[in-house]
């Protein structure tokens, strides 16, 4: 079965409704990035971060797959797919994929602040329970923090990340703008010949060669995408 790697960034999640955030309306026009997504925030006022994200959570609550994710998930019925999104939402998950790397966090997840990594003190939290008060300690009697990669901080998932695109027989693109690394390093690792597809309404200019760029939103793109791959669908 020949393998798909699918990297996602905001634009796959905006039709869900999920702010991306560097856009002119996003998130970081509101919040200062360095005030509740940097370590240095984190440790200068650590119950203004935890209060920002119980309020990302609170307001994504009933936010759902949208139909890019759902196709995303369907591409299993045909090959095997690993998805790296740099996405901190579950979208992917509940769409139906199996295998999802978060290179970023994730926003349903609180760690140690002692030691993020460590899974034994890894809070899953739910829709219906989606925050924290401000001060709760992990198992290791750290504070509870948000599961999410800092700014500033290693990404420790990207090296298991560029070993899926390493093995990908078909890459894909969808809603980001390849300029986020080191997420945007990982179509350095495809193998040359290999096709790579890239979804996005905006123009991308790629600094990869061969790169087929479907300038539409995540849906249309998939179900355009799909046509390509899954004919028979």
């Amino acid at each position: 079965m020949k393998k798909i790697v699918v990297l996602t960034g905001a634009g796959m999640s905006a039709e869900s409704g999920i702010s991306t955030f560097r856009d002119a309306d996003g998130l970081w026009e509101k919040y200062p990035v360095q005030q509740v997504a940097s370590h240095e925030g984190w440790e200068a006022d650590p119950t203004l971060v935890n209060n920002f994200y119980n309020m990302l959570r609170t307001k994504y609550a009933g936010v759902q797959p949208n139909e890019g994710h759902r196709l995303v998930a369907e591409l299993e019925k045909h090959y095997d797919v690993t998805v790296v999104t740099q996405n901190v939402d579950n979208l992917h998950e509940r769409a139906g994929s199996s295998k999802v790397i978060h290179l970023h966090g994730e926003l349903m997840k609180m760690c140690s602040s002692i030691d993020p990594d460590d899974e034994r003190y890894h809070v899953q939290l739910t829709p219906e329970n989606p925050t924290v008060v401000p001060g709760t300690k992990a198992g290791d009697g750290s504070l509870l923090r948000p599961f999410i990669v800092f700014f500033g901080e290693a990404v420790p998932m990207i090296e298991p990340a560029a070993r899926e695109a390493m093995d990908a027989d078909i890459f894909i693109i969808i809603g980001t703008s390849l300029n986020v690394y080191p997420a945007a390093g990982l179509v350095r690792y495809v193998k040359a010949g290999v096709p790579v597809y890239l979804i996005d309404p905006k123009p991308v200019t790629a600094s990869v060669s061969g790169v087929k760029q479907i300038q539409k939103g995540a849906s249309e793109g998939m179900k355009e995408l799909m046509e390509i791959l899954c004919p028979s669908n």
